[in-house]
């Protein structure tokens, strides 16, 4: 029909919802990409991705690749698609591509602490990040957090960084026998921290103030990055380092967890302060960062996340007051009901309408 306008095409980099290793990009990535052609209709959406995966509620074109397949393999692909926009959910913009762009920044972590990161990977996030900046007239950032750092350490224009926040959904595996339990040697009270072992996450503040508790045992479930700080923490008869765990055993532990505690130096959106609270668990948190943005006033926080002592008190507090305990898990769901994921999906959805 004359007249009639071309349906825009967005190309999406869904590669990171293939790996099997799921921290919090991998997840962004596959709970907004597979609800994104619902959230814009409007738009002829293409997924790229490395590897194939099920589960992905979208159908995508797999482009087989070993290494640096975002920065080889799709932009020959993106060559022949010619989309109008390409959306990557991690940051790492093709640098041959030279079409339109819109990238997430989750968090400037190597930025904040860059000792916890290698060299080669901390000037690869800096190159990567840094050329996201250049190239894209919007981003997209987690929190308010993360916006005012692109602020603060890159210079960007506040006008140019949309704040989409994550979301949650409800828990839906069923959790592990509560045997298991007892096969750890849980049988008592104990606080949990899920999370990759290393110092940004702070375990050592977290395994200092549960000492100071009597009886009272710190379970820390995650991926082991830090193997001298593994160690230092499992050499402590007060603390069980589990590794990464699967979801039903998670779900055991949130079940069984007296608190759920979030000591972290530094978080771009602070997923596990929301995963906490959507299962009605006392949060106690560090006030920094992101992480009040998340919990407002449905987490407890201690304000220095160097004083074990603090810690220890208000995790003693979030143990032992039933009352304030019964009023905060109410809080809790009722705070992580307003994160959803298709609120999310929405939010990017909007920026891509702005740029398409």
């Amino acid at each position: 029909m004359v007249g009639e306008r071309k349906q825009a095409t967005v190309a999406v980099d869904i590669n990171p919802a293939t790996r099997s290793v799921v921290t919090g990009t991998e997840l962004f990535t596959h709970e907004v990409c597979s609800r994104l052609p619902a959230a814009a209709p409007e738009f002829r959406w293409r997924f790229f991705a490395s590897r194939p995966r099920a589960g992905l509620g979208v159908d995508v074109v797999v482009l087989p690749f070993r290494r640096m397949w975002s920065q080889v393999r799709l932009p020959v692909a993106l060559a022949n698609e010619r989309p109008d926009l390409l959306f990557v959910p991690a940051h790492a913009i093709p640098f041959a591509f030279a079409g339109k762009v819109l990238t997430v920044v989750h968090d400037l972590a190597f930025e904040r602490h860059p000792d916890a990161y290698g060299l080669a990977d901390r000037a690869y996030l800096s190159l990567s990040t840094r050329w996201a900046v250049a190239r894209s007239r919007l981003l997209i950032a987690v929190s308010e957090s993360t916006k005012q750092d692109l602020v603060d350490m890159y210079g960007v224009a506040p006008d140019r960084v949309r704040v989409v926040p994550l979301g949650i959904s409800p828990p839906v595996v069923a959790p592990a026998p509560v045997s298991r339990l007892t096969e750890l040697g849980l049988n008592g009270n104990f606080v949990l921290q899920v999370g990759r072992v290393e110092a940004r996450k702070n375990q050592a503040a977290a395994l200092a103030a549960v000492e100071r508790l009597d009886g009272v045992t710190l379970v820390i479930a995650g991926p082991e990055r830090d193997g001298g700080l593994s160690e230092k923490l499992r050499n402590s008869t007060h603390c069980r380092v589990l590794g990464l765990v699967d979801q039903p055993m998670l779900e055991l532990l949130y079940k069984h967890a007296g608190a759920v505690v979030v000591p972290s130096l530094y978080e771009g959106f602070g997923l596990p302060v929301l995963e906490a609270m959507a299962r009605g668990k006392v949060v106690v948190a560090a006030k920094s960062s992101s992480l009040p943005e998340v919990g407002g006033e449905a987490a407890l926080y201690f304000h220095d996340s160097a004083d074990s002592d603090h810690l220890a008190h208000v995790l003693e507090v979030a143990l032992g007051d039933q009352a304030l305990r019964a009023r905060m898990a109410r809080a809790a769901r009722d705070r992580a009901a307003k994160f959803t994921w298709d609120r999310t999906a929405a939010g990017v959805a909007a920026v891509v309408r702005e740029l398409a």
